[in-house]
């Protein structure tokens, strides 16, 4: 397999599909970084030289922030919001939706798995 940035790139797919394994290199980044290093992005990444593969890791390192680097800045900045007391920024501290969405329904994915809202009718406890 071969190493990009630390991460293990399939060598069974082509590498224009290889190289968004990669954490903070997305698809466009991938047409811009193999134009960049004349590399045919149908090319299976088995298939890529040493020298080529060089290329791409040292166009990576010099122009993108990528994989530990880019998740401190993250970090860093959702914490930057919390510290100033920004809505964003205590919408991170509350574990919602940050970017507007509703939160009466949906938003399960942030807050987790809970029993929202029933019918109100309580059940009875004896049959009669």
């Amino acid at each position: 397999m071969a190493r990009i940035a630390g991460v293990n790139i399939p060598n069974e797919k082509r590498i224009e599909a290889s190289l968004p394994y990669v954490f903070g290199v997305g698809p466009s980044n991938t047409k811009v970084i193999l134009r960049e290093a004349n590399i045919d992005p149908n090319k299976r990444t088995k298939d890529l030289t040493e020298t080529e593969l060089e290329q791409i890791r040292n166009i990576i390192g010099k122009t993108y922030r990528v994989e530990g680097d880019l998740k401190m800045e993250i970090s860093q900045n959702i914490k930057r919001l919390k510290e100033i007391g920004t809505y964003r920024g205590t919408r991170h501290a509350k574990n919602l939706p940050v970017r507007g969405q509703r939160t009466k329904t949906n938003a399960r994915t942030k807050r987790g798995k809970k029993i929202t809202m029933g019918s109100g009718r309580k059940v009875s406890a004896q049959k009669t």
